[in-house]
């Protein structure tokens, strides 16, 4: 062979995937056979970063991505009204109309959750460095409202994003370098709960529902550390959850609902981790 040949060839071997670093192949890393190690990076990585970032505990707050700020609402108002007066007979003007004027009724959660992380970060800014620091989803609604309200309280937060088939991106008010993306749900639900100190559920939907119920079977079955479960909003759960018909049916038992609590104002939610944890100010 002439010594271009064996250049080319050299060439064909070094370029080859076999010839990559097992670690910096995608195409291998991503093999079925993989996935307990892909399983164990996403334990490890973002809980090696939170120790390096001195993240001590957090508070999970969980809610819909639906749960817009009121000018969204006010917007999404606008454009039924418009669609209603432009066939009032239609079926799915009927249902935007609908369906907008309960966006433009939560809106009131996203203030409310927006505050409450304000009034966390308040706190665990001037008295527990690297403690009660909140933590979301990433994304928008109320994921969003929390991440601000710690922004805008001059602190941290941190949020655990999650690929999905469409797209998803982070809210800005994360801070940078605290941000996680997950492939795996299991994980990430995981890692909500590791630090948690306490758990808010605001006003949400089927993700909402998932991270609570996971949450509540943990306690039941103590599987998990003690924190105060939070409802917020008597109103929206019991529109949607008849906790009491289970231990009347007596596939719960009475004691199990006990596990939350509801609370209607992010002063008192705040008064109620507080005393959980002994907090004084």
């Amino acid at each position: 062979m002439s010594d271009s040949d064996l250049q080319q060839r050299l060439k064909e071997i070094m370029e080859h995937p076999s010839y990559r670093l097992a670690y910096l192949d995608p195409d291998f890393m991503r093999k079925d056979e993989l996935r307990p190690l892909r399983l164990e990076m996403e334990l490890l990585k973002p809980e090696m970063m939170l120790d390096d970032a001195g993240i001590k505990s957090t508070i999970v707050a969980f809610g819909g991505t639906q749960v817009s700020p009121r000018e969204e609402g006010e917007r999404m108002m606008a454009e039924a009204k418009a669609a209603i007066e432009k066939d009032p007979d239609s079926h799915a003007a009927k249902r935007m109309l609908i369906r907008a004027e309960r966006t433009l009724y939560k809106s009131r959660y996203y203030e409310e959750c927006r505050e409450f992380a304000r009034l966390v970060t308040s706190y665990n800014k001037q008295f527990r460095d690297g403690e009660f620091i909140i933590k979301t989803g990433g994304g928008p609604g109320i994921m969003e409202a929390a991440n601000r309200g710690a922004f805008e309280a001059g602190g941290k937060s941190l949020a655990l994003n999650i690929t999905l088939p469409f797209e998803q991106t982070p809210n800005s008010y994360i801070t940078p370098g605290l941000c996680f993306q997950f492939n795996y749900f299991a994980v990430r639900k995981m890692h909500f709960l590791l630090r948690a100190k306490a758990l808010v559920c605001f006003p949400g939907g089927f993700g909402t529902l998932d991270e609570l119920f996971t949450t509540l079977t943990l306690r039941q079955t103590g599987r998990m550390q003690e924190i105060p479960i939070i409802l917020y909003s008597k109103e929206y759960w019991d529109g949607i959850i008849d906790f009491q018909y289970l231990a009347d049916e007596a596939v719960i038992s009475d004691s199990h609902l006990d596990l939350f609590q509801y609370t209607e104002t992010p002063e008192e939610t705040w008064q109620v981790i507080k005393d959980f944890h002994g907090v004084k100010e």
